[in-house]
């Protein structure tokens, strides 16, 4: 008996190593298309954004064919708007890594739980516990140091990548609603389906050819978005998300760390500072709620 017990302690361990694996492959495909996306910033951010969601729509409705998925899922208003919202977040973001270090960027899109949590309070009633606005407010703080005390740190690079957040907040709160009346798949090729027409025609005016391995570079964007994503979904379906979401914050670090070598950017003791505050917010968030969670199932 007590062998049995060990056996089916080590398959455990076993899942969540795999499910921890999995949160950091994820980081690193996000991480990739982030630094990708800053390397070419020279294009402008509608074009990135269409070759983003151009390489990521042919995974996604190759699956969906594949499985002979509907295209057109169930609530098509709120798939609509879900892909306005997440297009809306991904133009921000990918605008402020014009003006923002790729880590600073990165962290201060991750503050997106705390718009989805107000806007849950004003569209859904839904009430923020004690402890998560001490959390949520340890995270503003961070975003305060990074702007108030680094001179460095770009005032409309970082309005963008707020209003990134807020966008991404909204993204959550519109998932939410959908529920699991659509596939999720459904979900996230209406995402890039939107996103690659938006992109495209806002993109035309002021379109730039590329030249030579850009065209694979942009096309690459795509590929490591929906790996990314993917991994992101198993790590989540093979363990608690307390013990594998903290390790999505991984990718702040690992985009810091290849920014710092291969743009040459510096974070000074103000930024990381910053940073740590925005990330340790968050992680403890997701931390109090899980513990809230497991605390009603009981």
């Amino acid at each position: 008996m007590a062998g049995r017990k060990e056996r089916l302690m080590t398959v455990g361990d076993s899942d969540v190593k795999r499910a921890i694996g999995y949160m950091i492959l994820s980081a690193f495909g996000f991480t990739f298309m982030n630094v990708f996306v800053k390397y070419l910033v020279h294009f402008n951010a509608y074009e990135l954004v269409f070759f983003r969601s151009l390489g990521s729509l042919f995974f996604t409705m190759g699956f969906l064919w594949q499985q002979r998925i509907s295209i057109l899922g169930n609530q098509r208003k709120l798939l609509v708007l879900r892909g306005l919202a997440g297009v809306t977040s991904m133009t921000l973001f990918f605008m402020s890594l014009k003006y923002l270090p790729v880590g600073t960027s990165v962290s201060v899109r991750y503050i997106a739980p705390i718009f989805a949590a107000l806007f849950a309070v004003v569209l859904l009633k839904e009430r923020i516990k004690g402890w998560q606005w001490i959390f949520f407010l340890m995270s503003f703080i961070g975003v305060i140091v990074l702007k108030g005390f680094d001179g460095q740190v770009s005032f409309v690079g970082l309005s963008l990548a707020l209003g990134a957040a807020v966008a991404s907040g909204l993204v959550f709160i519109i998932i939410n609603r959908i529920g699991q009346g659509d596939h999720p798949v459904v979900i996230v090729n209406y995402f890039m389906l939107i996103a690659t027409l938006v992109g495209g025609v806002l993109a035309i005016p002021n379109w730039i050819m590329p030249e030579g391995w850009e065209w694979l570079l942009l096309l690459s964007l795509g590929i490591f978005g929906f790996f990314g994503q993917l991994y992101m979904t198993k790590a989540f379906q093979g363990a608690k998300t307390n013990i594998v979401a903290p390790f999505k914050y991984t990718e702040v670090l690992f985009t810091g760390v290849i920014g710092f070598f291969w743009f040459d950017e510096m974070y000074g003791l103000w930024s990381l500072l910053g940073i740590s505050l925005i990330v340790g917010g968050m992680v403890l968030n997701v931390w109090y709620k899980t513990r809230l969670m497991a605390s009603k199932s009981e």
